[in-house]
């Protein structure tokens, strides 16, 4: 079970039936509800109707005997006087609730006879000789109420009971006082419709939901059938270690495919990793071998004739050595993301003494430097300016310049020669670890090929750029931005 729903068909397909089933149950509900209260102001239209039409023949003053009530079918009467005594009431009336009396048999007032004709027939003269001492019957009509009260109740007549809606109607008579009409309106077709739709809606909700259901399980394996192959894809390729592959990207532009390209994405910038670092180790241990195999010669005819031994050509392959070595060491600790810290280092003051100590330099270097502070590690920046002036040196025929200044939010270190600088299809390509554009250079005057690459990763360990134009005498000008003190804390 846990496995089923840890499967986004799953999930999707569960979530989408509850929402329906959700919308079913809240459109389902209204919807009787609707019907109901529809029916029942039908039901209440039909009784207030019925009220008002026996109010209005006790308002004529006709005698209750000869009251014209609804048929059974039209549902139950009742007229019930002032002192709550039942007077006329439908015929077959077995049993009622739900309205002002229970009685179902009318009876007459105090004193009166009661379950014959000849009381009815007394009650007619009574009123002929009324009606004869006070004038035209027709000149007496009573009052009938505006207002209608409606109740809930059931009936049995004939045998036969049903629930019903009461409207009651007061109508008031000089003759015979204030009386209240009950007539009742039937629920039997609100009943029979709100069964029906509810009996539909037990049916087709649980089919709509199982067609819901269906269709979001189908729809979503379709949708997911890309991270399949995906999935299958990328597995082969951790098996494999086969980081040439690529997943399958599908011919649609919604998250899927997204997320296909991103995963190539990924997969290309760890190949290059990777056969950058194969390229790195490949090129370390052959830029190491050179110097350790010069230096072990060396020691080797040292110890068999100790006249022979070149002592500075051992102490250069060493300094060169521990050069490299140091030089790799600090890659290393770059490509594990050593923070370059937040020391404030002004650069002028800075470039004066790291000058001050180069005692080596082919060439004079000249300075036009302004107080600029930036913030990182002074010992990474130490080595950033030492590697663009032997750089520098290196190709320079008679000048190096180094500057400083400020642009805006950078602070920027320059350092130009009037060598023959770099063509523009390589001024990135230097920047590679291991690459010297001049092959046919001796590797003790070209060095390793890791200066720049150093200098660039520390430049953007800091926050900053480092790129190579052509300077104003012709040569090569490194440009080294970095975010001042203020621009960083912005």
């Amino acid at each position: 079970m846990r496995r089923l729903f840890g499967s986004v068909r799953a999930r999707a397909t569960l979530g989408a039936s509850l929402v329906v089933a959700l919308a079913l149950v809240a459109a389902g509900a209204a919807v009787l509800l609707s019907l109901r209260a529809n029916l029942t102001d039908q039901a209440d239209a039909r009784a207030a109707s019925a009220a008002r039409e026996v109010a209005s023949q006790l308002a004529s003053n006709r005698p209750y005997a000869d009251l014209d009530l609804p048929d059974e079918e039209d549902g139950p009467v009742q007229v019930v006087d002032e002192d709550g005594r039942l007077v006329a009431a439908s015929e077959d009336l077995e049993r009622i609730s739900g309205t002002g009396t229970d009685e179902v048999k009318p009876r007459p007032a105090a004193g009166q006879p009661s379950g014959d004709d000849d009381s009815e027939e007394k009650d007619g003269e009574k009123d002929e000789k009324r009606g004869e001492g006070n004038g035209d019957d027709s000149s007496e009509s009573g009052e009938i109420s505006d207002d209608t009260e409606y109740s809930g109740g059931s009936a049995t007549i004939d045998g036969e009971s049903a629930d019903y809606r009461f409207a009651a109607v007061e109508v008031g008579t000089e003759s015979k006082g204030d009386l209240t009409v009950y007539a009742g309106g039937s629920l039997a077709d609100e009943q029979s419709a709100v069964s029906t739709a509810l009996t539909a809606m037990l049916i087709g909700f649980p089919l709509l939901l199982a067609v819901v259901a269906g269709v979001t399980w189908l729809v979503t394996r379709r949708a997911l059938r890309p991270v399949a192959a995906i999935t299958r894809e990328m597995s082969a390729i951790t098996a494999s270690e086969d980081l040439a592959r690529r997943v399958p990207e599908p011919d649609t532009h919604d998250e899927i495919a997204r997320l296909a390209r991103t995963t190539n994405e990924t997969l290309t910038a760890l190949q290059t990793s990777v056969e950058r670092q194969r390229r790195f180790v490949a090129d370390a241990s052959h830029e190491l071998r050179s110097p350790i195999a010069s230096l072990r010669t060396q020691l080797e005819v040292g110890a068999a004739h100790p006249e022979l031994l070149d002592v500075d050509g051992a102490v250069e392959d060493t300094v060169r050595l521990q050069e490299l070595a140091a030089d790799l060491l600090l890659l290393a600790r770059l490509d594990a993301g050593e923070k370059p810290g937040g020391a404030r280092v002004d650069l002028a003051a800075f470039v004066r003494e790291e000058l001050s100590q180069r005692t080596r330099d082919r060439v004079d270097v000249h300075t036009d430097l302004k107080s600029v502070e930036v913030a990182g590690s002074r010992g990474q920046l130490a080595r950033v300016l030492g590697n663009l002036l032997n750089n520098a040196q290196r190709h320079a025929r008679s000048r190096v310049t180094v500057t400083t200044r400020t642009d805006g939010a950078w602070a920027v270190l320059a350092v130009s020669d009037d060598g023959s600088g770099v063509p523009e299809g390589e001024r990135e390509r230097i920047f590679e670890r291991f690459v010297r554009l001049d092959d046919a250079r001796s590797r003790d005057d070209g060095g390793a090929g890791l200066g720049l690459a150093i200098a660039r990763d520390v430049a953007v360990r800091h926050g900053g750029t480092l790129v190579v134009r052509e300077a104003p005498s012709g040569g090569a000008l490194f440009e080294l931005r970095l975010p001042t003190p203020q621009s960083s804390a912005e």
